[in-house]
């Protein structure tokens, strides 16, 4: 029997694990999109319920403006200063702002312990004492209230600025700007009090130091007149020191020499470098640029006349010889210009390099003799220069000392180094908590929780979903991918869901115009008869791709398949109808066998009767050739199963089931049985040793891949040749993400009245 399609072995070898990319994870998100809808609902119900519940909580500011050193009078504390580049300065401010000794000092002024809103625990009767502080005069209480008063207060520099924001949240509004400005007040009375006992502090002791400097001074003046007496030195001013005055002149005129020779030789290197028209411009006085002129006006001459005379007119040959000279003469100058300066240039860097390196020879020189001349009066100028630096240091210490009483002259002067730029307001509104801060929380966090949610119900969701979960865990072809019709983009409100048993039922809505049915009425349409109702359809095309793959499956062509899956509700039995249909369309006669003795379907679905059938055959009571009964689709036969046996595997493996698939092959060019599924009973690998080979249907999103794996084994240790996967109620995933997929919805029409196609 020779077979309409030439074959050839499939290779496949199943694909390494690729990477999850993002756009993978994306599309599990999508799938999954009502989950996390869910959680995200709930996390921002969590979110307003907090909201509403949680106190308001308001937040005054005041801003401060710091300086290193207080503006006005010098007094002591600038012996203390900091100095002006010190990156220490101003986080020392900012933590002493938050520091527990100024919270105490503010609890006091502000009389906070006596507060019912800043201290609920105060006394509430004369004498008495509640459960919280009470008092702050009690050392303990007073702590405790600063740590509440720490609790609440917030200081931020602001960026690029010497100003400071202040910041206090409480209850209440009015005790919020309270405290702020409470804070600030205190921060410059402390930082006043504070340097006032450093003035104090400073002048005794500067007293004490100056006694013991001016100790110092006498013992060091007269070190230096016993040293001097002993080596009869006079006088060591540099300024009558003739060596002295030598080597500074010498060091003078060795720097400028150096300047001269760099200058010389940037000129000389210039001139040597540069193009010769630049060069003979720039030294020339404009004799250059004068020629050029006059040979660029000679040339404009000639071609003007060049419109009127021809170049062989005496006339214009003497002109054109006088441009030829006047080039010449142009190129000869710049020449010898470029020359000569390039000369002169040279003669004056090398007159410059021979005086810098003699000056630098006569300075070597003067030094080694000043070095000798001052090693006998080391000693006697390191005692001057210590008599002087205490001297020096003395007169430094006598002005601070008479600054330090002049500052504490002016105790009642307040001068301080802070000051308040901006008091804080009562606020018109809680700071806390914000109704948008709370939804963009919830939002967020529910965003997280449910992408958690998504990621976690992807991993234990165990079932085989697309064409690369068959292949990476079966080590399988996919044969074909069938699309779910209820969510392919080209099935026309076709849908389908499962029916009795483990089969499909589907429906479709259809406008009629004129008669018959009205609109909104439904056509019933079963999902087994598609390729023969509605040819164009996309899944019509996708059970013509497994009737390709199958017919290319084997070298030598295939005439017997059975068609199974694990277990029931995969699609199997639509599946065997459908692929018989595809191939009665070849043209070649073919015959549809109910291979599934326990529950049998075909006779449903072709309408005939089922009171004859294969269990007939198997038992001796009919012919083969008695069950091929006609359908009312071209080339397309059925052997419906008959009544229910009490032996189906038995009467499956008997030599009568041999002897009608024998006749069966003699009779159609393909055989195709449905059988039961492979899990709960051994009918499907008692049939698949008799064929050429099996096709294994799994539904997606339905089997697990445990139950996948068992029914492969199954069929493999029975030594069951497995020609592939067909892949049935797919769903291909919308927008960009599922773009790798699109290709299995099959090749179908734009509209309607295209898909309506003549039968």
């Amino acid at each position: 029997m020779t077979d309409p399609f030439p074959t050839e072995q499939l290779s496949f070898q199943p694909e390494a694990e690729e990477e999850f990319h993002i756009s993978q994870w994306i599309a599990v998100a999508r799938r999954r999109y009502r989950l996390l809808v869910a959680v995200c609902g709930v996390a921002v119900a969590v979110s307003l319920v907090k909201y509403v519940m949680t106190p308001k909580e308001y937040r005054a500011t005041t801003t401060l403006q710091i300086e290193r050193r207080v503006a006005g009078i010098a007094t002591m504390e600038n012996l203390f200063r900091v100095d002006p580049w010190d990156m220490e300065f101003y986080p020392t401010q900012y933590r002493l702002l938050q520091s527990r000794g100024l919270a105490e000092r503010v609890v006091k002024n502000l009389r906070l312990a006596d507060d019912p809103v800043f201290n609920p625990g105060r006394a509430s009767l004369v004498g008495g004492k509640a459960q919280g502080v009470s008092a702050a005069d009690d050392e303990a209480a007073l702590g405790a209230l600063a740590s509440r008063l720490l609790a609440g207060l917030e200081v931020n520099p602001v960026r690029n600025t010497r100003l400071v924001e202040v910041s206090y949240r409480a209850p209440t509004a009015e005790l919020a700007a309270r405290v702020a400005n409470g804070v600030a007040e205190a921060f410059i009375d402390w930082g006043i009090e504070t340097r006032y006992a450093t003035v104090g502090k400073a002048s005794s002791f500067l007293a004490s130091q100056i006694e013991a400097l001016k100790g110092e001074i006498q013992d060091k003046e007269a070190q230096l007149q016993a040293y001097s007496r002993r080596t009869d030195i006079v006088a060591l001013d540099p300024g009558s020191n003739v060596t002295m005055q030598r080597l500074e002149a010498l060091n003078r005129d060795y720097v400028q020499a150096v300047s001269e020779r760099i200058s010389k030789e940037a000129h000389y290197k210039e001139l040597m470098a540069g193009p010769k028209e630049t060069v003979a411009d720039s030294v020339s006085g404009g004799l250059v640029s004068q020629l050029r002129q006059e040979l660029l006006k000679m040339e404009r001459e000639y071609a003007t006349k060049l419109n009127t005379y021809k170049p062989e007119w005496p006339a214009m040959q003497e002109l054109k010889g006088q441009i030829e000279r006047a080039r010449q003469h142009l190129a000869t100058v710049v020449d010898e210009t470029v020359s000569a300066s390039q000369e002169s240039a040279r003669a004056e860097y090398q007159t410059a390099l021979r005086r810098e390196q003699a000056l630098a020879a006569e300075l070597a020189r003067q030094k080694a003799e000043a070095m000798q001349l001052n090693s006998a009066a080391v000693e006697y100028n390191n005692l001057k220069v210590e008599v002087s630096t205490r001297r020096a240091l003395l007169d430094d210490l006598l002005r601070k000392q008479s600054e330090t009483e002049v500052a504490s002259r002016l105790q009642g002067t307040r001068d301080s180094n802070v000051m308040i730029v901006d008091r804080a307001l009562v606020p018109g509104g809680p700071y806390r908590p914000s109704l948008r801060r709370s939804l963009m929380l919830g939002v967020l966090l529910g965003l997280g929780l449910g992408l958690g949610a998504v990621f976690l119900a992807e991993h234990l969701d165990r079932t085989l979903k697309s064409p690369d979960d068959i292949e990476r865990v079966l080590g399988l072809p996919v044969l074909a991918v069938i699309p779910d019709i209820s969510t392919s983009k080209r099935g026309y409100g076709y849908g389908y869901g499962y029916g009795y048993g483990y089969g499909y039922g589907a429906a479709r809505r259809e406008r009629r115009e004129g008669g018959g049915k009205g609109e909104g009425e439904q056509e019933q349409v079963a999902v087994e008869l598609v390729p023969h109702e509605k040819p164009r359809l996309s899944v019509s095309e996708a059970y013509r791709s497994l009737r390709t793959a199958l017919l290319l499956s084997t070298p030598r062509g295939l005439s017997t398949v059975v068609v199974t899956s694990a277990i029931a509700g995969e699609g199997k039995t639509a599946t065997a109808v459908n692929l018989a249909v595809v191939l009665s369309q070849l043209g070649r006669d073919v015959l549809l066998v109910d291979g599934d003795l326990r529950k049998a379907r075909l006779h449903n679905i072709f309408r005939i009767s089922n009171r004859l059938g294969l269990v007939h055959v198997l038992t001796g009571m009919a012919q083969p050739a008695d069950l091929f009964m006609a359908t009312q689709i071209p080339n397309l036969f059925v052997t419906p199963a008959g009544p229910h046996p009490p032996n189906p595997s038995e009467l499956l493996a008997s030599d009568a089931m041999r002897a009608f698939l024998e006749a069966a092959r003699r009779r159609f060019a393909y055989v195709v049985l449905d059988s039961p599924p492979v899990l709960p009973v051994t009918d499907s690998t008692v049939l698949g040793a008799r064929v050429d080979g099996v096709v294994f249907c799994v539904g997606a999103g339905i089997l697990e891949r445990d139950d996948a794996l068992s029914g492969r084994d199954k069929l493999r240790l029975s030594e069951v040749k497995i020609l592939g996967v067909c892949l049935n109620r797919f769903r291909v995933p919308s927008g960009r993400y599922g773009r790798g997929y699109r290709h299995y919805e099959g090749y179908a029409y734009e509209s309607e009245e295209d898909a309506r196609g003549e039968r």
